[in-house]
């Protein structure tokens, strides 16, 4: 069942998440706050955040077991039904964590991969995610199998639960090649439709999610694409292409926010949108300038910008919500040129349309 974000799906649920000591104990809260924030816009109720400070995770539990059974009784005496870990569980553990706390465990990967199923929208991007989910299931069959061969072991253990299991991984495997090979033809058609704009000078948007890359698209190309205070608002790349108060045709495409601990499985089966960025001539690096973690989520985004080979592109950092935080001031030693906006009110827009229609010009005549 889909959940609409921010729509309550009866999940009461404990977040989760082990520091190494008590230095980065505060880092961990800071973490779990977006985490809440994930958990909210995935439907849940969130009724208690917990960190543990532990050298290293319990291989078995991932946190200790005494901390376990704090959870336990959190969950009784709350009337909760889920536990999510602000980190990727390992198949044995989230098993074995189901079993003693008697509720759901999920992980921060697989909730963000939830979020992008409910999000959706278009087929290349229920495809996409799709594929992810299933890339992230496919090794935790595996894990569930080596699970039942070493509990119960011996006779019976090579009958019908060896026959049920590889049938559900024959499917997954068979379901993953059927999906390549769809998202493959997409991106032939996404590559014709880029062969047309090869001379166009070629924007795009890119940022932390809800870093507001939509609401300036919208002010930018007057495109009216769906913008809202939540997380992962956009998960379609969407292209306008503007000549009105331009030298020459410029492209602009809008892409998927990015977050901290982004499962893999979703960067790779997105790859062939995020193409749009690495092959851009200018980046918009869109920030939320009122947000306490500014810096670690302009890294984050670099970081991926990297991952997708698009780190080398030229950029502008675009500092975002000046309305929320009107005494900003972009950095004085910042590498790319920076622009102080409101994208909501209009702030600032002048200067970065100038750069803009600058940067177009010489495009145009190189």
């Amino acid at each position: 069942m889909i959940i609409e974000h921010g729509q309550s799906n009866g999940e009461k649920a404990i977040l989760v998440s082990l520091a190494k000591d008590s230095r980065q104990r505060e880092e961990h809260h800071e973490s779990l706050k977006e985490l809440r924030r994930l958990a909210t816009t995935a439907g849940a109720e969130v009724i208690a955040e917990r960190v543990q400070v532990r050298p290293k995770p319990n291989p078995a539990l991932y946190v200790g077991k005494g901390f376990v059974a704090q959870l336990k009784e959190q969950l009784a005496e709350n009337d909760g039904n889920c536990v999510i870990f602000d980190d990727q569980l390992s198949p044995a553990q989230q098993r074995n964590l189901e079993k003693e706390l008697e509720a759901k465990v999920i992980d921060r990967p697989i909730l963000i991969l939830d979020i992008f199923a409910a999000g959706a929208r278009t087929a290349a991007a229920r495809l996409q995610v799709e594929l992810a989910q299933l890339e992230y299931t496919l090794p935790r069959l595996t894990g569930a199998w080596v699970h039942f061969s070493r509990q119960y072991g011996g006779i019976g253990a090579k009958g019908p639960g060896e026959t049920q299991l590889e049938i559900d991984r024959r499917r997954v495997r068979t379901r993953i090649a059927q999906l390549k090979k769809k998202l493959k033809k997409l991106a032939t058609q996404r590559e014709t439709q880029r062969k047309g704009r090869a001379n166009l000078f070629k924007i795009t948007m890119v940022g932390y999610t809800n870093a507001g890359k939509s609401t300036l698209f919208n002010v930018l190309t007057k495109a009216g694409i769906q913008t809202a205070n939540k997380l992962f608002t956009t998960l379609d790349s969407t292209t306008r292409v503007m000549s009105a108060g331009y030298p020459t045709k410029v492209v602009f495409s809008d892409t998927v926010g990015f977050i901290r601990k982004l499962p893999h499985q979703l960067v790779e089966s997105f790859k062939s949108t995020l193409e749009e960025v690495a092959l851009s001539d200018l980046l918009l690096h869109v920030a939320d300038c009122s947000d306490p973690k500014l810096t670690e989520q302009i890294e984050q985004t670099r970081r991926v910008l990297s991952e997708i080979r698009a780190d080398r592109i030229p950029s502008l950092m675009v500092y975002n919500k000046l309305d929320a935080n009107s005494e900003f001031l972009p950095p004085s030693d910042d590498t790319s040129t920076g622009f102080a906006i409101s994208a909501l009110q209009n702030t600032g827009l002048a200067a970065l349309k100038a750069e803009i229609v600058a940067r177009s010009t010489r495009h145009q005549t190189r």
